[in-house]
This record gives structure tokens, sequence and C-alpha cells, in this order.
């Protein structure tokens, strides 16, 4: 069953349609990169696929369920989802009270919070870090502790905006570490937003190129890289796509 399926899917912001997809279908257990120029509408897909804003006309299609006309059901498919944003918050409390703070919503017990979240901690390589107060953390802490608190949850999609965007080369190598061993280990889908094109290429499965609001390109990421379809693509490869 298709994790993903969008049909004629628009969203608009004034006269602007910033979103124009027809078809899409991701399946699960996979890595998705979403490249793009600035502007290409990559961050108003990832939002509707993560369902925090529905589109204007079209059909989203979760886990082959429809994502619109009932609102406990969408609550329910968010709450197996997980976003993780470019600069994430985080709360005025240590790191451990951050990352528990979805096991709470969800009253797992005292045991098994801290259980899940001292395994995430762990597994970012934040554990000696559990008691420190979360806001003094650097870009990069900072980062890794909010991949921990999406992963504690055992999301079954994890959808990230840009998150080694600020970030210096090892933390970058951090979190494309944690990314993509967090997919293996837990099985996570994990759809990602980035501007850089190496990323993608280490770590994606697959890799779908947006401009001007609409998908010209969805391969695997070795035949993307290799064998672009459109002249777009191999444009925006070389570094000649004018935009």
């Amino acid at each position: 069953m298709p994790l993903y399926e969008l049909r004629d899917v628009t969203r608009r912001y004034g006269e602007r349609t910033v979103l124009d997809v027809p078809e899409l279908t991701l399946m699960g257990d996979r890595v998705y990169a979403i490249v793009g120029p600035s502007g290409a509408g990559k961050t108003t897909l990832l939002r509707i696929l993560n369902l925090l804003d529905p589109p204007d006309s079209g059909q989203v299609r979760f886990m082959g369920q429809e994502t619109a006309g009932n609102e406990r059901r969408r609550l329910e498919m968010m709450r197996t989802m997980c976003m993780v944003f470019q600069k994430p918050y985080m709360f005025r409390t240590t790191v451990f009270n951050n990352v528990a703070y979805g096991l709470r919503l969800r009253s797992l017990t005292p045991t098994e919070i801290r259980s899940r979240v001292m395994e995430a901690l762990e597994f970012v390589g934040m554990q000696d870090f559990a008691h420190h107060p979360a806001t003094r953390l650097s870009g990069g802490e900072g980062q890794r502790v909010a991949v921990a608190r999406a992963l504690a949850i055992r999301p079954q999609v994890l959808l990230l905006d840009e998150p080694t965007a600020n970030l210096d080369p090892a933390n970058v190598a951090h979190i494309e570490r944690i990314v993509r061993q967090g997919a293996d280990r837990y099985g996570t889908s994990v759809l990602l937003v980035t501007h850089n094109l190496f990323q993608a290429k280490r770590i994606a499965d697959e890799t779908l190129l947006m401009v001007d609001g609409r998908i010209i390109e969805h391969q695997p990421t070795a035949d993307f890289f290799a064998h672009p379809r459109d002249a777009r693509t191999q444009a925006f490869l070389t570094g000649t796509m004018v935009y």
C-alpha cells in the first residue's frame, strides 16, 4: 500500500499557485529527498503531507485513507507523523523533558518514557545532556535533540525541512547519519527537504525535483543524478538553471 497518494493537489497564496501536483505516489520504508530552487513549493508540499495545511483542491490519501473530511481520523494520522523544522523550538526545560514531551502526551508510563528518552538521546549522541537546559544548546546540538524528540515517539513518517541548513560540516554529518540509521533502525519513512544536492545523493533512496510548484523529476537517487529525464533537472544539477 502506498504511504501517500496525491491527485490534482493545488495550493494557492492569493493569486499565486505555489503547488500543483497532478499525481504523486510515495511508498513507505524509504528516504525521500525533495530538492529545488527557493520558492519551488518544497515546504508547502511537506506541510500538506504532514497534514498541517490542507490543499485548496485535490485529494491526499495516507495509507489508503482520505485525509480530508474527518477531523478525528486526521488527528489520528498526524500522531503517526513528526516534523522537524530548520529552527526547532526548544521548551524552557531540560533536554530530557523536551524529548519526553510527546511521550507524555501519549500517556506512556514513567518507566517507558525514561527508557525511550534515553534510547533516543543515546542514538543521537546526546545522552550526557539529558539534564542540560535545552535553550542553552548549540544549533547542532539542538537539532540533534529535535530529531531525538521525533524518533522517541516512533513515527511512521519523519518530515524534515532543511534540518542542516545552518550547521557546520561536522553536525551535518551527525544529522545525516542519524536520519539514515534512524530510518533503517525504526522502519521510519523519511521526507527530507534540502538545498544540498550532495546530501540527497548521500542519504536518499529516491529524489524529487520541484520547480515552480510542480514535481518535474522523481527517480531513484542514483538515476536522478546519472540519468535525469527532464532537461531542467540536468540544468539544475549542473548549476545552469536560471531562476
